[in-house]
């Protein structure tokens, strides 16, 4: 990060908003987790219900969280910020831009949500 302060992490999902998305995201967390394609969404949901250690996390980190869908992100930044990302993505919004905070990469290696609140934790003392 270029020393500016960090806002708020937005953490887009590589699924997207609507009702049948969200039940055959659902649905296929259930019967193949191993082949579902966002393992943000993996870490921090299970197939019904938030992650407990995740949720403990959010709501007593300092920093701001939004969390959005892929097509919430690109309807809500995509005129503001001509950045191309892959999903899933945890970016840092500063005063003037928004910033890769964790890649998709990264994401996709972490097998639980202590492992991405200690990223979280080590990318924000960097």
């Amino acid at each position: 990060m270029e020393n500016e302060r960090i806002r708020k992490l937005i953490f887009v999902y590589h699924a997207d908003a609507d009702l049948k998305s969200k039940v055959i995201d659902g649905a296929h967390k259930i019967l193949s987790p191993s082949t579902y394609a966002c393992n943000l969404c993996a870490i921090t949901y299970g197939a019904f219900t938030e992650n407990r250690t995740w949720k403990k996390f959010r709501e007593t980190s300092a920093i701001e969280m939004e969390f959005l869908h892929k097509d919430e992100f690109k309807k809500n930044y995509a005129s503001k910020f001509s950045h191309k990302f892959s999903y899933p993505v945890v970016l840092a919004a500063t005063d003037n831009t928004l910033e890769l905070f964790v890649g998709t990469q990264a994401l996709n290696e972490l097998e639980n949500a202590k492992e991405l609140i200690a990223l979280i934790e080590r990318q924000l003392r960097a």
